[in-house]
C-alpha cells in the first residue's frame, strides 16, 4: 500500500448515501441504486462502487431529482449537520426543484375540492346516472 491508499478511506456508494442521510437504511440505498434511481457521474452503477470526492450524483427521491457533488467521504452515519458537509447541491438542481414544487402547488390549487361530500340521495343519483349511461 502507498501513503495515498491509507490517507483516503474507500467508501461504497450505498454506505456513503446512508451516511449522508439520503436514505434511512443501507438496504434502501442499495435498492435505489439497483433500481436506477441513483446515477454516479451520469451512469448507473452498483452499490459497491467506490466513491470519490468531486463526483456528481443524480438522485431521484420521490417527485424530486437532486444533483449533488461529493465534498467529503464518510462511512459512519452521524448527525444531520455533519452529514450535510459531505456534499453540496448544484444551483441548477435547487432552482429546478423549486420550480417543480411551485408548479405542483399551483396545479393543486387549480383543482377545487367539492363543496361537500355527497349525501345518501346524491349517492343514489350518481349510481342511477352511471347505470343509465353504462359507466
Amino acid at each position: 500500500m502507498t501513503a495515498t491508499d491509507t490517507d483516503t478511506p474507500k467508501v461504497r456508494l450505498d454506505k456513503w448515501l446512508w451516511a449522508a442521510r439520503f436514505y434511512k437504511t443501507r438496504s434502501l440505498a442499495k435498492e435505489a441504486i439497483e433500481g436506477g434511481k441513483v446515477h454516479y457521474n451520469g451512469q448507473r452503477s452498483k452499490p459497491g462502487k467506490v466513491v470519490e470526492t468531486g463526483a456528481r450524483l443524480t438522485l431521484r427521491l420521490g417527485w424530486q431529482e437532486k444533483i449533488v457533488i461529493i465534498d467529503g467521504l464518510s462511512d459512519r452515519r452521524r448527525g444531520a449537520p455533519e452529514a450535510q458537509t459531505l456534499y453540496h447541491e448544484t444551483e441548477d438542481s435547487v432552482k429546478r426543484r423549486e420550480d417543480q414544487a411551485w408548479q405542483r402547488k399551483t396545479m393543486q390549487a387549480a383543482q377545487l375540492p367539492p363543496a361537500r361530500r355527497p349525501n345518501k340521495k346524491d349517492r343514489r343519483d350518481i349510481r342511477r346516472f352511471r347505470e343509465q349511461n353504462g359507466l
